[in-house]
């Protein structure tokens, strides 16, 4: 005879859709917090526990609960649920599993499944109790809450929950003064508004992870000037900033350092068994959080690994060996990868209104597919365990988002640089940024006009010509990395964007007039994978795509701008020559750089051409 189980099963009818409910329900750290379970604690790092499972514990009522929980299942937006095994006190095991059914009339029956199994007598007048009371009671009043919510605003996000707001003395007062400031200093007075009210009404769990280009999205504003005034709240003391440093499978922070000196590039992700090596292109993601002298956000975690945990995973399934599972979820158009944890490669998906609408994925001794399979956006899937030991499956979406602020973004900003000039990596360290676009300039004419006017005339001249350059740069979102004499270093996100500078810089250099000088910008562009590295104190940049860069304005009469094949074979680039055909001129020739003996490098001459006097 089997050991006895409590089963409860509670369902509600709500008038929202399983897409718009799944981001709260499945948000199973916000959820437990909201049903007032207490705060859970990690017992080491996951060492020796297979298929990402955790060893947790928690205190209710005084009492210290232990447990291992198998890794949470769902298929995204229909169902949710994790198994836990108590080592002591009055259960062995519970299992959850909510199901969210999409209503013929509209709307989602929300099914919540519970099964408990006791270990004691205790156990037998604990579950009715704690499970079918209590816990009822909570579900019901959280669920009806989130769905109330969504009622008033159907696209509700997180910055708009609300939650338990505790300022500590004086905390309001310094918010107003800090938020006034921040518009003396020109920033659009709305957006400060909306800062300082999501910082005096947002809970915690929202403010723990301020995503400025989240919040942009949700305020409907430019992302650029959130994000700024983000780095500007930081530096007004209204603002904490963290780096996040995630993992390239899970996606989840591996490492948080407030600052880029803390930064260890060489990690291991516990849940994935890998090891990997962060770059600031994908995996270095800056966010922030309230100076607690201004609000008080203390975080602590109450569960650690829901499906909003990973929110790019739609599918997480464990099966035993030899077991076959069919799954239904929603898919948004684009790519996606069926993974085994543990198992090498992984199965390309394409997902479209044209794609298969069934489809069979075994993992097995075979391997995968090296085909990219095409499957509808709400396909049945049938996933098949074909080794001899379980297995996780995972099918995830292969966009990296678009919401995330990358450290190689904010590096090349002239307001980060300008702001947290300290701001530098460990001394040797290097760090790949991934491709950037690195512009170097000189000044023609500078040396013949220091020996005519003077060195202090001259100086101020060439002061005006940084400051136009600056100007420029800051235009088309760049930043300076370094002066160096008469020229600059600069860094860009697209090569649209730095030759649009470099040309604006020519003309108005040459607007400056300046008497008795005949100043001509040089510059030279290229585009290529970079590390960022930390010279004379800053940050830097490094590589063949530098030092390349570096060797082009030398081919530049002032006035011009030579960029290499990569950059005028850019299709934006090609496109901006294509519109700006009767303006600019771009001529191609040979020639051999400096350290880079024995090549030949196609390089082009862009030229603006002078208006037809009238």
């Amino acid at each position: 005879m089997g050991e006895p189980v409590y089963h409860y099963r509670w369902q509600w009818d709500l008038q929202s859709s399983p897409e718009a409910l799944w981001p709260l329900v499945a948000d199973t750290n916000r959820f437990d917090r909201d049903v007032a379970l207490p705060a859970v604690t990690q017992e080491g790092d996951g060492e020796g526990l297979a298929n990402a499972r955790r060893h947790l514990r928690m205190t209710r009522l005084g009492v210290p609960i232990e447990w291992y929980e198998d890794p949470f299942e769902w298929v995204r937006p229909y169902r949710l649920g994790v198994v836990r095994r108590f080592v002591r006190g009055p259960v062995k095991e519970m299992r959850t599993q909510a199901q969210l059914e999409p209503r013929p009339g509209g709307g989602t029956r929300l099914i919540y499944d519970t099964w408990a199994t006791p270990r004691n007598l205790i156990g037998h007048a604990a579950i009715p109790f704690q499970v079918a009371w209590l816990s009822r009671r909570a579900f019901d009043r959280t669920f009806r809450a989130y769905d109330n919510l969504l009622a008033r605003k159907p696209d509700l996000t997180a910055i708009d929950l609300p939650g338990p707001v505790n300022f500590p003395a004086g905390g309001r007062e310094r918010l107003a003064i800090m938020a006034g400031e921040l518009k003396t200093q020109g920033f659009d007075a709305e957006l400060v508004g909306r800062l300082a009210h999501l910082l005096e009404t947002a809970d915690d769990l929202t403010l723990a992870q301020l995503r400025p280009y989240v919040l942009a999205d949700a305020w409907r504003a430019p992302r650029r000037a959130v994000l700024e005034l983000c780095l500007a709240a930081t530096r007004a003391g209204l603002l904490n900033m963290r780096w996040w440093l995630l993992c390239p499978l899970c996606r989840g922070p591996k490492q948080r350092a407030t600052s880029l000196g803390e930064i260890n590039p060489n990690l291991h992700c516990e849940v994935c068994n890998i090891d990997f090596t962060a770059n600031f292109e994908r995996s270095v993601e800056l966010v922030f959080f309230p100076n607690p002298a201004v609000r008080e956000s203390e975080v602590r975690e109450f569960c650690i690994a829901g499906p909003q945990v990973t929110p790019h995973v739609v599918v997480q399934q464990l099966l035993a060996a030899g077991e076959t599972r069919a799954v239904n979820p929603l898919l948004d158009r684009g790519r996606y990868r069926l993974r085994v944890l543990g198992m090498p490669g992984a199965q390309a998906l394409a997902a479209g209104p044209e794609g298969a609408p069934q489809l069979m994925l075994a993992a097995g001794a075979a391997g995968w597919s090296n085909d990219e399979l095409p499957i509808s956006l709400s396909p049945a899937l049938t996933l098949e365990n074909r080794m001899s030991a379980e297995q996780l499956f995972i099918l995830e979406r292969m966009a990296w988002t678009d919401q995330a602020v990358t450290a190689a973004e904010v590096i090349a900003m002239q307001s980060f640089r300008d702001l947290f000039a300290n701001e530098a990596l460990r001394p040797g360290e290097r760090i790949s940024v991934g491709s950037q676009v690195i512009v170097f300039t000189d000044l023609r004419g500078s040396t013949a006009y220091y020996r005519e006017v003077g060195d202090a005339v001259a100086f101020g001249q060439v002061m005006n010509h940084f400051d136009v350059l600056r100007a420029a740069v800051v235009e088309e979102e760049g930043a300076i990395v370094k002066y160096m004499g008469d020229a600059i270093m600069a860094v860009f996100r697209t090569p649209t964007a730095a030759l649009r500078a470099m040309i604006d810089a020519q003309r108005r250099i040459d607007a400056l007039g300046v008497a008795g000088a005949s100043f001509g910008l040089k510059a030279g562009i290229h585009f290529g994978p970079c590390v960022a590295v930390t010279l004379n104190d800053r940050l830097d940049y490094f590589g063949s795509t530098v030092n390349m860069a570096s060797r082009l304005e030398k081919f530049s009469a002032g006035g011009d701008v030579i960029i290499s094949a990569v950059v005028h074979d850019d299709p934006d680039v090609l496109a901006y020559f294509a519109a700006e055909r009767e303006r600019v001129r771009v001529e191609p020739f040979e020639a051999t750089l400096r350290g880079f003996e024995g090549e030949q490098f196609q390089l082009w001459r862009v030229i603006v051409i002078a208006p037809q006097a009238t």
